[in-house]
């Protein structure tokens, strides 16, 4: 057995790994299918927007009928997003993180944007925007209300409510009322908190003379396939928890069954994007019906997740009251798990897709976090981090220095045995063994620092992927964000050249400063290692800086600044070992 035979099948391995890695990372979701186009709403079929389905088992009269035509003639007649919010009245929405307005037509949440996130670095750059009102070709909003299993008036997407005051604010709560003119008197109370919680509190004041049956419901309703980041890595698209499971739904695969049903007690759904959430959540202790539904309408697709909750029925001179809440904002790790534990709102924190390695990947980002809070920088944080990991593994990594110290140490006995039996592989084989083994040394152990750091490899890249957190947090220099590639490239002498070729090459080829910096600390750091006397292991060793410095150039900053930090850190450590041993 060749002395590096090991260490190279797993650098090879890693290599592989990482090559799959950027593969999937960058690889975009399949055309999405056509379906045919539904034009109403039908007991078995996909609601349309603002229209919940029926009951199961339920009459279906009293359902409100979806108005594609006034849909169209609002579109036509108020193309742009000012026009549509001024057609009908408004309370406006006047949170610390969230602003906006609620239209009293249908008691829509379908105008809200985020002050607190903007689209681009430049602070002066456009607010993150969640909702849109319904009419625009990328409409976004979030319904409540009650469908009527019989022949009785509820409040529909035309409905328009009276509310007692102009305006939502934090701890000053919307009131809006409505009467059905045959004895029901409906009212409902809209609460947000300081964040991004409403509260949405419906009550039914029965004053007829017969009891009705009614369903508490909830949507929440998207137009248009939205661009997605395209990565398999990352779910962007319908998603919920139905009995402590987190179901997480594609558009295409949506698109091509039209359906997808769940039933469970607690739980919540909705749809996500990467940073960005919109999340209805029933009463946790109501057993209720979920659905993910599409459906195409004039060309466009219609997506719509919603929950149908249980019968209430209110009789005479009575009154029933639902309690369900939306979450409309930004997917902040500890607002989340603040919410799953404050409101027993299950498995919310999931809504986060922090993959398989979950159980290291969030402790990585709470220690980054905590690190963050300390020292006031991601970057530094991300410095401090590998330091703790270091340290951490550093019995190991002694270990794995020490044998290697001896390899190097070998490789003049190491030379003879190839040149005394080169012809007689398995004599040689024999014989290096037994030098090992008389020498205590172990080929195999130098691979282990390596295996170690692919696991907090994959999770950090998680964290500074999908954590909002990290999103256009700055290092110092050039790195403006470090989720973000490093911004440089060799291509224009690292802005020199008052040219950008980044449209121009892929992703792999935007050689920049820190991969570079990175590349040169593997170099060095396989300077120190025993080098192989076969000559094609040692092409490969010297290949390894070159092809990982392409690899890691179109990924997160942070990340590269990890993996350059981790060798310097791995480089003094055994340059310090192999001097003690001698074997420098």
């Amino acid at each position: 057995m060749s002395d590096n035979r090991n260490m190279i099948l797993a650098i090879v391995i890693s290599v592989l790994i990482l090559l799959g890695f950027n593969y999937w990372t960058t690889s975009r979701l399949p055309p999405e299918p056509e379906i045919s186009a539904q034009t109403s709403a039908q007991p078995g079929q996909p609601a349309q927007p603002g229209q919940p389905a029926a009951p199961t088992g339920a009459p279906t009269a009293g359902v409100a009928v979806p108005q594609p035509e006034a849909a169209q003639a609002a579109q036509a007649a108020a193309p742009n997003k000012a026009d549509l919010l001024a057609a009908a009245p408004r309370a406006t929405l006047q949170g610390k993180r969230v602003h906006g307005s609620i239209s009293l037509k249908g008691g829509k949440f379908d105008d809200l944007s985020l002050p607190d996130y903007r689209e681009g670095i430049d602070p002066q750059s456009p607010e993150i925007v969640v909702f849109r009102p319904q009419g625009l070709p990328t409409s976004y909003f979030a319904e409540f209300g009650w469908v009527a299993g019989g022949q009785t008036a509820v409040p529909s997407g035309e409905t328009l409510w009276t509310a007692d005051r102009p305006s939502l604010q934090n701890g000053t709560p919307l009131t809006l009322t409505w009467d059905n003119g045959a004895g029901l008197k409906f009212t409902r109370t809209i609460a947000l908190d300081d964040n991004y919680m409403f509260t949405v509190t419906d009550r039914v004041e029965n004053a007829g003379g017969q009891a009705v049956t009614l369903y508490p419901y909830g949507l929440v309703s998207r137009s248009q396939t939205p661009e997605t980041s395209g990565y398999y890595i990352l779910h962007e698209g319908p998603i919920g928890v139905f009995d402590t499971k987190l179901e997480e739904v594609k558009y295409d695969d949506l698109q091509e069954k039209g359906k997808i049903e769940k039933t469970s007690t607690g739980g919540w759904i909705g749809i996500t994007d990467k940073y960005w959430l919109s999340a209805i959540v029933p009463d946790q202790k109501m057993s209720f019906k979920g659905r993910f539904t599409h459906h195409r309408e004039n060309g466009q697709d219609k997506y719509q997740a919603d929950f149908l909750g249980g019968a209430v029925t209110i009789e005479p001179g009575a009154s029933a009251t639902t309690t369900a809440r939306l979450f409309a904002g930004a997917k902040e790790v500890k607002l989340l798990d603040g919410y799953a534990e404050s409101l027993g709102i299950t498995n919310f924190d999931l809504a986060i897709d922090f993959g398989w390695f979950y159980f290291l990947t969030k402790p990585i980002f709470y220690v980054l976090n905590y690190l963050r809070d300390y020292v006031g920088n991601y970057g530094i944080a991300i410095l401090l981090l590998t330091v703790i990991i270091k340290t951490l593994f550093f019995p190991l990594a002694n270990k794995s220095y020490r044998s290697m110290s001896k390899m190097k140490k070998l490789q003049p006995e190491m030379l003879k045995l190839r040149e005394r039996f080169g012809d007689d592989k398995q004599r040689m084989n024999q014989e290096m063994m037994a030098l090992y083994k008389r020498e205590k040394a172990n080929p195999a152990s130098g691979c282990l620092p390596m295996l170690v750091q692919i696991p907090v490899f994959f999770a950090l890249y998680k964290v500074l992927f999908v954590s909002i957190e990290m999103r256009h947090a700055p290092f110092y220099g050039w790195i403006h964000d470090l989720s973000a590639p490093d911004p440089t490239t060799i291509f224009n002498l690292f802005g020199l050249i008052p040219w950008d070729p980044t449209p121009l090459l892929p992703a792999i080829l935007h050689i920049g400063v820190w991969p570079l910096i990175m590349g040169i600390t593997m170099f060095l750091q396989q300077k120190l290692n025993p080098q192989p006397a076969d000559p094609v292991q040692a092409k490969i060793f010297m290949f390894l800086p070159i092809i990982f410095t392409f690899m890691l150039a179109g990924f997160p900053a942070g990340l590269v600044i990890y993996w350059a930090w981790n060798n310097t850190l791995s480089i003094i450590q055994q340059w310090v070992i192999m001097k003690r041993a001698g074997a420098t």
